[in-house]
This record gives C-alpha cells, sequence and structure tokens, in this order.
C-alpha cells in the first residue's frame, strides 16, 4: 500500500485476470459469453418440443382467424384477404345450400341449420375468442399487476385496502362474477373483455404481490433504497422484473381460461351475436341438434368442429404455459430433453 498521503494502492491485483475469469453464476454458452434469465428461459423453451408444437398450433389458429375475411378499420381495408369460402353470417338457405349438410369438399365442416358454411365459421369465430383471450388478460395484467406492486412494496393501510377488495372478489366464483358483470353491462365484445378483466386481475394483483414480500428483501433493492433511488425507480426497474416470472406463466394459462369462459358464456346465451360466429355461440345456437337433428339423424358435426377448435386451443396454451414455467424454474434441468408436456 502506498505511503503517499491522500492515495491509496492496492497491490497485488491483476485487473487483466478478473476480466478473464469464469462467471461465478450464469449459464454461458459456447463462447463463454454469460447469458441472462431470460435467454436461458428461452434456450429452455426451445428444447421442450411440447411447448413449441402447441406455440405452432396457437400460431396457426390466430394466422386463420386473422386471415379468414378482410378486416376494415373506419372503411379502409387493412387486410384484404379471405382464406374462407364463405361468408360466415350468409344464410345458406337463400344460396340453395342445404342445412345440416355432411362434411363434403365443398364443405369441409358441413353445414348448420340454416346452410351457413361451418369451415368459414370456425376460422372466422377464432377472431373473437382467440382476441377476446389475449385482450381481457392483457388488460388483466395492466390492472392487477401494479395494484399488486404497490400492495406489496409499501404494504400498511394501502396494503390491506387492496387485498379486501381482492379477497371480496375471490369469495365470488370466476365464472358466477363474469355472469353477473355481464348482466349490468349488457352483452357485446367490449363488454365481455371489460366483464372479464373486471374478474381476472385479483390473481394476477395476488401472485405479483407475494413474490414482491420476498424480493423487496434483497440486498439490491435495499442498495438502491441507500443510493437515493425513487420508489417508483425501484418498483418498475428492480422489483417487478424479478418477480414476473410467475405471473408470465400465470397469464399464459389464463388465456384458455378466459377462452373457454367465453365460449361458455356464449354458450348460455350471454355472449355475442349469432353474425359473430363465435365458438360457444356456435354451440348454443346448434345445442338444439345435438339431442335431434332432422330426420333422426344426428348432425355431429355442427358441435364437434366449434368443441374440437375450443379443446384445442386450450391444450396448445397449457402446453405453451407448462414449457413457460419449466423455463422460467430456477431449479429445472437445463435439457428438457422436450418430453414434458403441458397439463390441462
Amino acid at each position: 500500500m502506498s505511503t503517499e498521503r491522500g492515495r491509496i494502492r492496492i497491490t497485488g491485483f491483476d485487473p487483466e485476470r478478473v476480466e478473464e475469469r469464469e462467471p461465478i453464476s450464469g449459464w454461458t454458452d459456447e463462447v463463454g459469453t454469460t447469458k441472462g434469465r431470460t435467454e436461458q428461459a428461452w434456450e429452455r423453451f426451445k428444447r421442450n418440443r411440447s411447448a413449441v408444437g402447441g406455440a405452432l398450433v396457437i400460431v396457426t389458429m390466430a394466422v386463420l382467424a386473422v386471415f379468414a375475411r378482410p378486416i376494415e378499420v373506419m372503411s379502409i381495408v387493412v387486410q384484404p384477404f379471405a382464406i374462407a369460402p364463405y361468408d360466415p353470417a350468409e344464410l345458406g338457405l337463400l344460396q340453395g345450400i342445404s342445412a345440416h349438410k355432411g362434411p363434403s369438399v365443398d364443405h369441409l365442416f358441413g353445414t348448420d341449420h340454416q346452410g351457413r358454411d361451418l369451415f368459414s365459421r370456425v376460422i372466422y369465430g377464432g377472431r373473437w375468442s382467440l382476441s377476446i383471450g389475449f385482450i381481457a388478460v392483457a388488460l388483466a395484467l395492466f390492472v392487477g399487476v401494479p395494484l399488486g406492486a404497490i400492495s406489496g412494496y409499501y404494504g400498511g393501510w394501502v396494503d390491506e385496502l387492496i387485498m379486501r377488495i381482492v379477497d371480496i372478489l375471490y369469495a365470488f366464483p370466476f365464472l358466477v362474477l363474469a355472469l353477473a358483470v355481464i348482466a349490468i353491462l349488457g352483452r357485446g365484445y367490449w363488454e365481455m373483455v371489460l366483464a372479464l378483466t373486471i374478474v381476472g386481475w385479483i390473481s394476477y394483483a395476488r401472485l405479483i404481490r407475494g413474490e414482491i414480500l420476498s424480493v423487496k428483501e434483497n440486498e439490491y433493492v435495499l442498495a438502491a433504497k441507500a443510493l437515493g433511488a425513487r420508489d417508483r425507480s425501484i418498483i418498475l426497474k428492480h422489483i417487478v422484473p424479478n418477480a414476473m416470472a410467475p405471473v408470465i406463466v400465470q397469464a399464459t394459462l389464463n388465456v384458455g381460461v378466459v377462452v373457454l369462459a367465453v365460449a361458455a358464456l356464449g354458450f348460455l346465451g350471454l355472449g355475442l351475436g349469432p353474425a359473430a360466429a363465435e365458438w360457444g355461440t356456435i354451440l348454443s345456437y346448434t345445442q338444439e341438434t345435438i339431442i335431434q337433428g332432422p330426420d333422426g339423424a344426428i348432425p355431429w358435426w355442427v358441435t364437434v368442429f366449434p368443441g374440437l377448435s375450443i379443446v384445442l386451443f386450450v391444450m396448445a396454451i397449457n402446453l405453451v404455459g407448462d414449457g413457460i414455467r419449466d423455463a422460467f424454474d430456477p431449479q429445472g434441468e437445463t435439457d428438457t430433453g422436450g418430453d414434458r408436456g403441458g397439463a390441462l
């Protein structure tokens, strides 16, 4: 150590050796670069064949829904393509198309009781079901995560107020509460999105609050406070990013739950109108044919194909959610082997 007044010099310290040392923590690739948690999760997710397969199914269904029919925004066509061979809302009986016609080359999924092409209605109906699912979950995250973060970080009366509201809403079953909200707001696309947002944010608020209660005691949070960082900066930059992994997993799985809820509401007659061709609404308007079809025959296709669409999407979203959970699990194995799948 130097004896010069006011200056300290440390001897025996080799900075090049420190720079070249192997990382203490993290995951290194072939060239020795340390990967962050997100990159590790992405590598694990890509190795899970079940999750990747589920993601491909979701992307395929989303593409079919978007390109099923042209999309107009303020009288401007923003998507001119039409995969659906027929207009989903057009009454086939007026065009000479038979009702309850079985699957054929002209009608891949057959026709319903009004002669409408079921294939066109199913892929077009995905536009309503999938968009409500993703938008409702996104809005619920936008409401639940900030409220849960504020509740967990500040505690005290703020925590008591928010959590008591959560407890009151949790006392009602998810679907029953959604039914009550829709009964008040009325039927419609955005009314349904708002209703599912109102009943959906509470799970994210409680989950993020529990994560923040543990994360806020970490050393880097105390260091940020000691350096004079504002509470907003600490919450947004240090706490929430390190507590979001389980919330992301929950949100992914909840997309399937919301799609099921939309289908259930449509089946009960509280969903969208028949022209919307939402999957649950299709089942609702064809439920009488489940028991008895024309001439004693049962037109199985009018319920099988919309039902299979719901099952396929929910199964795929669960596979993706399970894959994300495995990817973010710090105690999981690095090589998933691609054999683990999602559970319904």
